[in-house]
């Protein structure tokens, strides 16, 4: 009988380790889709994942780090999902994804990307979805990622995801004139 050997004891603390970090940010991630920003606390998020308050000091030196590493991951999960809706439904079928996403997590994701403008440490993040999706648009429509008809409609998708997400804009709406925008982009000069 051929048994594999017991794991050496650091690589299963680091294993551990891993584990407790990742469920601390899944907890720093549900909280700003909760409660937002301010809702974001070394004590809330060991509190939420069920660790001791210094898990969180010990895996995140700083509450700035522990907000940012949630918002990449907030970023990272966004673009994945929207990646896969625009390759199964096409850029038109975005007013539908909006319908069935999370409303309080667009929330918090949006409310970081604009907290980005004060943070410094945050900017960078806010510009990787921003590209991101340039990116994913331009793949959509065939363009070059540098094809400034991307970021223009990347632009009109912005405001209105946010038109919808904060003022809770009808969905036909939206779908009318994100039509009507990609339309404008595709036409020839």
């Amino acid at each position: 009988m051929n048994r594999q050997p017991a794991p050496a004891p650091h690589t299963a603390t680091q294993a551990r380790g891993r584990r407790r970090r990742a469920t601390l940010l899944d907890a720093a991630v549900d909280l700003l889709t909760e409660g937002g920003f301010a809702a974001i606390t070394h004590r809330a998020v060991a509190q939420r994942a069920r660790l001791p308050l210094a898990a969180t000091t010990y895996y995140f030196t700083s509450r700035d780090q522990l907000l940012a590493e949630a918002f990449a991951q907030l970023v990272d999960t966004e673009l994945a999902t929207t990646r896969t809706w625009i390759t199964d439904h096409g850029l038109t079928g975005l007013p539908d994804h909006l319908a069935t996403a999370d409303r309080t997590r667009q929330l918090g994701l949006w409310e970081l990307y604009v907290h980005a403008g004060r943070d410094p440490a945050l900017r960078q993040i806010a510009r990787r979805w921003t590209d991101g999706c340039i990116h994913l648009i331009a793949d959509a429509l065939h363009l070059g990622h540098t094809d400034p008809r991307a970021r223009l409609l990347y632009t009109t998708v912005s405001t209105l995801w946010l038109e919808h997400i904060v003022e809770q804009r009808p969905l036909d709406d939206t779908r009318s004139l994100l039509t009507l925008a990609i339309e404008n982009t595709l036409r020839p000069p």
